[in-house]
């Protein structure tokens, strides 16, 4: 009496031909079938991507294409409402630079405040005092070993403002950022200039593939993302310039497409979108100290991105760094001016050679740690009347010696400084932050 054969049997059959078919072993083939029953399990929550196990283990996420399918919800009262505010705030802040005296001078204290918060949202240790000194007389005993990441970010910022003028913001351009950001750094070995052409992963120290936090696209998934993302860089009539920032800055995280430098060129790429795009005539938004304060929800709304599709809840978070900061930089501004004014009516009324002296003080909101080297250089007289002037200044209260003897001297412009200071300070790199790659 024919039997027919049981579910279990037909499997093994079923398995047996594939595998002769496919040409690979029992293990290769059951990754295969796990692969793409997880595409089809996630296929609806794949607004922004989804999670696919790799042969190797490890899940690792491929991104959606730009611009999100299904569309954005931007219709809602509560999302224009936080894009007006940010546009207006935004608006504001860069009349800001119509005001300002000379908006170059004053730029290089924003770019500088920039650099150091977009590199301790990464670890590191360096304040804008040892990026002033570090610029001045080189690395000194006792500095931050990292201080040559933060000056390298100013470099790699000003660099990419100057590119942006014969350039767009291109895979190119990101690249060219990228090398001047690692070049000399203890992430100098990992191919600076060059996207990554093996797996990383983010997560705390010592983890691995395996249990990674997240685990960005591997490289043939990478590139095709990549691919994308210029095309949408480029795309300049979809999307308002703020909701086209907020989308590739987000994106740009996701794919990861280097080995080590990821967060601090996603956030050098919002400057240039914003001001490729006309939003900004200098790079005046430090938004990366609001990222820094709300660095927990940050990396939330990245990550609810991936695991949601939530590209609403992240563009909001967005506008409101972006309302925020703009207003706080225009409050900046104008304490600039008027500290500006202030201290030149000073000057002219209790320190001598007071025209010398009002060339010194225009030259301390550009470079506001000094030595009397420095200011000889500087003003073009003798080491004699320069050390007169720093003294003057000293006197009025407006500089402030910083090392203890008379030789090696250097002064700061405290009340300027005061104006960018960052009352969190440094802090270490938080849980899930660190970049890993296989080798």
């Amino acid at each position: 009496m024919y039997q027919a054969p049981s579910i279990l049997q037909q499997a093994r059959a079923t398995l047996k031909k594939l595998r002769k078919i496919l040409n690979v072993g029992p293990a290769v083939l059951l990754s295969i079938i796990y692969l793409n029953k997880g595409k089809s399990s996630m296929a609806q929550d794949a607004r922004a991507g989804r999670y696919v196990m790799q042969l190797e283990g490890y899940r690792a996420f491929i991104p959606s294409r730009l611009p999100p399918s299904p569309p954005l919800k931007l219709h809602s009262s509560d999302m224009q409402m936080l894009l007006a505010d940010a546009n207006v705030a935004l608006g504001r802040l860069d009349g800001a630079t119509s005001i300002l005296p000379n908006p170059d001078m004053f730029v290089a204290m924003y770019v500088r405040q920039e650099a150091v918060l977009s590199s301790q949202i990464e670890g590191t240790q360096s304040t804008l005092e040892d990026v002033l000194e570090f610029e001045l007389s080189g690395a000194k005993r006792g500095a931050p070993k990292d201080v040559q990441e933060v000056v390298n970010y100013v470099k790699a910022m000003k660099y990419g403002l100057a590119r942006i003028a014969t350039l767009p913001v291109s895979l190119r351009l990101i690249r060219e950022i990228h090398a001047k950001l690692l070049e000399g750094t203890r992430g100098g070995r990992r191919e600076p200039g060059e996207f990554r052409r093996s797996q990383n992963w983010i997560g705390p120290a010592g983890v691995t593939l395996a249990n990674a936090t997240f685990v960005p696209p591997p490289v043939h998934e990478m590139n095709s993302a990549l691919d994308n993302l210029e095309e949408f860089l480029h795309d300049r009539g979809s999307f308002v310039p703020l909701i086209h920032c907020g989308l590739a800055h987000a994106q740009f995280e996701t794919i990861h497409p280097f080995l080590d430098g990821n967060g601090r060129v996603g956030r050098l790429l919002i400057t240039f979108l914003l001001c490729c795009r006309g939003v900004l005539s200098k790079p005046l938004l430090y938004l990366s100290h609001y990222f820094k304060a709300h660095r927990d929800e940050y990396y939330a709304r990245l990550m609810a991105i991936r695991e949601k599709g939530d590209w609403e809840g992240w563009l909001a978070f967005f506008l409101k760094a972006v309302h925020e900061v703009s207003i706080e930089a225009n409050e900046t501004a104008k304490a600039i001016i008027n500290m500006r004014e202030k201290h030149r009516k000073l000057i002219s009324a209790t320190v001598s050679s007071s025209g010398y002296a009002v060339e010194l003080l225009d030259y301390l909101f550009e470079q506001p740690v000094v030595d009397v080297g420095t200011v000889e250089r500087r003003i073009g007289h003798t080491y004699a009347t320069a050390n007169t002037l720093v003294e003057g200044l000293v006197h009025a209260g407006i500089l402030t010696q910083i090392t203890k003897g008379r030789r090696y001297r250097l002064f700061r412009y405290e009340p300027y400084l005061a104006l960018f200071a960052d009352r969190g300070g440094p802090t270490s790199a938080p849980a899930g932050t660190t970049e890993g790659a296989q080798t």
